[in-house]
């Protein structure tokens, strides 16, 4: 049987047609695919940039930066010494890239320089871990990706 040009035309467009429909339902179905924003308040994030950006600075200009050590009971973050840890307030965001329904946000209350996030809170995996603090009427922020 010898095929014409017009059936060979129709043919290369019906299986046109049937790859895109595939890659529709085929992304539109599978859940590994699914990319939520990164936050659910974006836009109010957005507006805060500047505000941000300042706390950032604030940090970057202190002598000793806040760091962080993975331990048996969880993953510590000690702020240098020098600050009042009673005056310190704030928050402590940890985002999880892979699956924000693993999010979780602590209250900063600091007895002594440590902060300790515990164990059965954090998976193995990369965390994005934000403080968003005050002192002295100065606001900072710091961020670090660890792994953990």
């Amino acid at each position: 049987m010898k095929i014409n040009w017009g059936t060979g035309l129709v043919i290369g467009m019906a299986l046109f047609m049937s790859f895109i429909i595939y890659l529709v339902v085929e992304m539109t179905t599978n859940h590994d695919l699914d990319h939520d924003l990164v936050t659910d308040n974006y836009y109010q994030q957005e507006m805060e940039l500047q505000q941000n950006i300042d706390a950032q600075k604030n940090t970057a200009s202190m002598t000793k930066q806040i760091t962080g050590v993975k331990t048996d009971k969880g993953y510590t973050l000690e702020f240098p010494d020098g600050y009042d840890p009673k005056k310190i307030t704030g928050n402590v965001f940890l985002y999880r890239p892979s699956n924000k329904l693993l999010d979780f946000q602590l209250p900063l209350q600091l007895s002594d320089s440590k902060l300790l996030i515990p164990d059965d809170r954090l998976l193995g995996g990369r965390w994005n871990i934000t403080i968003v603090w005050e002192y002295d009427d100065e606001e900072y922020r710091f961020e670090k990706k660890i792994s953990y």
